[in-house]
């Protein structure tokens, strides 16, 4: 499997652009008809770029008892696994350890770039999960801005699908499953949304344990419990956080509904649209991925549920986890003669 990490490109937007471009769509849309899937061609652009805005800046706290700030003369530089505009990703060694190291390109940092790296650093620093990609460091003094985290050898579950053209037979989807769920339920419980929960963000290890990452655009949740920016990207994205309305960590079931479907088909979402129609298509005529007719009848259920449009009608991840873990009982019995989920 070849080694390839999320992707360090971003790109912002202005949020009275995106309403522009969605009322234009919306009219141009109705003029010529919506896009059927045997008429257009799929894309294969790995990533749809989505806004991603900074409602506030946390300074990342530091009273001189942290021991994750890394010197950069400690890193050692290996090849080049993916590159951005704003940044690219290496895999690299600290003190031996095999990592993977972001680092932002000097010449694109401004302020913007600065808060986003702050907020990854402070959410980074703070969760231990085995479903979490594990932060190491971090470089926070500039021009040397670079976070480091452990290095993935299975790269991402998006790679795995869409280049290597990979299958995940039921057993494996479900585990998949299981695992992201496991780490969204943490996150969640530490009131954390990830806000970008796509195939591309989740990273595979040698043993084939499935871990969520990139947090670049995450953010801990308001005290009221609702948030009113939009971020993400848009095939995955939720129809209230498209809609600029305020939204809390239900956005990141909807995504994960979106994933789920991903990994059940091996296809991109939305494939014959692009990403601006996916997203016209999700608010204003309530559209989702067809799910295949020979699903699993319980998984099929599941899909619906997160991608209501409602999202107190979404489950939260603890429920989530439950309904896979007893899907995946019953599906280990017919591979596996007393099958059980370890």
């Amino acid at each position: 499997m070849r080694t390839c990490l999320t992707d360090v490109y971003y790109n912002w937007q202005e949020t009275e652009q995106l309403r522009a471009a969605l009322e234009k769509e919306v009219l141009k849309l109705e003029r010529q008809g919506w896009p059927s899937h045997r008429s257009s061609s799929p894309t294969s652009e790995p990533e749809d770029t989505g806004m991603k805005s900074h409602p506030y800046h946390l300074k990342i706290p530091n009273d001189g008892t942290d021991v994750w700030e890394i010197d950069p003369k400690h890193l050692k530089f290996g090849s080049k696994v993916a590159s951005g505009s704003y940044g690219d990703l290496y895999r690299g060694t600290y003190c031996s350890q095999d990592v993977a190291i972001k680092v932002l390109k000097p010449e694109r940092i401004n302020s913007d770039m600065q808060k986003e790296f702050a907020q990854e650093v402070f959410i980074m620093r703070k969760v231990r999960h085995k479903n979490v990609v594990q932060f190491i460091g971090a470089c926070t003094k500039p021009p040397s801005l670079c976070i480091v985290t452990e290095f993935m050898s299975g790269g991402s579950v998006y790679d795995y699908l869409h280049k290597l053209k990979g299958v995940f037979k039921l057993p494996s989807l479900l585990k998949v499953a299981i695992d992201v769920s496991k780490g969204m339920n943490y996150l969640h419980q530490n009131n954390i949304i990830h806000r970008d929960l796509k195939a591309a963000n989740l990273l595979m290890d040698e043993n084939e344990v499935v871990k969520v990452a990139d947090f670049g655009v995450a953010r801990v949740k308001a005290q009221s419990g609702v948030m009113t920016a939009e971020t993400g990207t848009y095939r995955w994205m939720a129809p209230e956080v498209i809609e600029h309305k305020p939204y809390d960590h239900k956005a990141d079931v909807f995504s994960f509904g979106i994933v789920l479907w991903e990994l059940l088909t091996g296809k991109l979402p939305y494939e014959y649209l692009t990403p601006l129609q996916a997203a016209v298509g999700v608010v204003q005529k309530g559209l989702r991925p067809t799910i295949p007719k020979n699903s699993q009848p319980k998984l099929a259920e599941l899909l619906e549920r997160c991608w209501q449009q409602d999202p107190a009608l979404r489950p939260d991840f603890s429920e989530i986890i439950e309904i896979l873990q007893q899907i995946a009982k019953e599906v280990y019995s017919l591979y596996v003669p007393n099958g059980v989920l370890s």
